[in-house]
This record gives C-alpha cells, structure tokens and sequence, in this order.
C-alpha cells in the first residue's frame, strides 16, 4: 500500500498528498471541456467545503489537492473552436476510421481532461490522434500496429 494512505506515527499522512501531475502539452479544449473543468471545482470547492464542515483532514487534503489541480488546468486551458471546415483533422473533429477487417470506429479528438476512448473521445496528444491530425478522407493513418483509412471527418 502506498504510505501517502498510511496513518502511523513515523509514516506520511493523507496530509502529505502530492500534486497531481500537470501535462506539458497545451491545454487545448472544447467547450464542453471547459464547462467539464469548471464543473469539477466546483465539486472540489463543495467537497473542501464538506470536509471542513466534518472536520476531515484526510478529505480536506485531498480537496485541496483536488482543487489546486483544476484551479491550474482552468488557468491554463485554451479553448479551441473547431474550424468549419472538415476537410482535413483537426482538433474537435468527429473522424471515422476504417480497419482493415471492416470495423468502424469514430472519435472526437479533445482536450487530455475530457478524453474518454470508451465513449467516443480521444485526447489531442493520443498516438492515434497524433496521427491522424492534419489528415483528409481517403488518407492512411497509423493505429497502433495497424494501417487505418480515414473515411469521414465532420
């Protein structure tokens, strides 16, 4: 188990809870993603606020941890319109992909906090993201270990 969850005497408490690493890439996001990150302070403002109330150090550490992290990617976040145009890959766009065995598959490409592969979102900086950005219908990408057509972008 890890000691920052340990209480003894001579151990680390919760107390001592390390920052959240913070990505070096942009923090490009959509602007859904900026509502996502205004959402989550404030349910670490309201958990701060619980745990004050409660008198629990352990919560009130983890808040504030919690807070300091979205406090950082809220300042640091650059909303990203999508361009009209859907002629190549680009941030924010929905892009179809087609497998070699015949499988579809369709992911918006967002922000590193708002990406969620299981339901349809990939982060900016993913490989598969990585490369299929700049790209048009018709092109090859690579997907992990296997060649993929882009066959629609919106």
């Amino acid at each position: 188990m890890n000691k920052a969850f340990v209480k003894g005497a001579d151990e680390e408490s919760v107390d001592d809870l390390p920052d959240r690493l913070i990505s070096p890439h942009p923090n490009l996001v959509t602007p859904e993603g900026l509502a996502a990150i205004e959402a989550e302070m404030a349910r670490w403002d309201a958990a701060r606020d619980a745990a004050l109330a409660a008198d629990d150090k352990d919560a009130l550490a983890r808040a504030h941890r919690e807070q300091r992290y979205w406090a950082a990617r809220r300042t640091s976040a650059h909303v990203t319109e999508p361009p009209a145009d859907a002629a190549e890959v680009h941030f924010g766009a929905k892009v179809t992909i087609a497998r070699k065995d015949g499988r579809r598959q369709t992911f918006r490409i967002v922000g590193e906090d708002e990406a969620e592969p299981s339901k349809g979102t990939i982060s900016h900086v993913s490989p598969l993201a990585l490369s299929l950005l700049g790209k048009a219908v018709g092109d090859t990408a690579e997907a992990g270990d296997a060649t993929v057509e882009i066959v629609a972008i919106a």
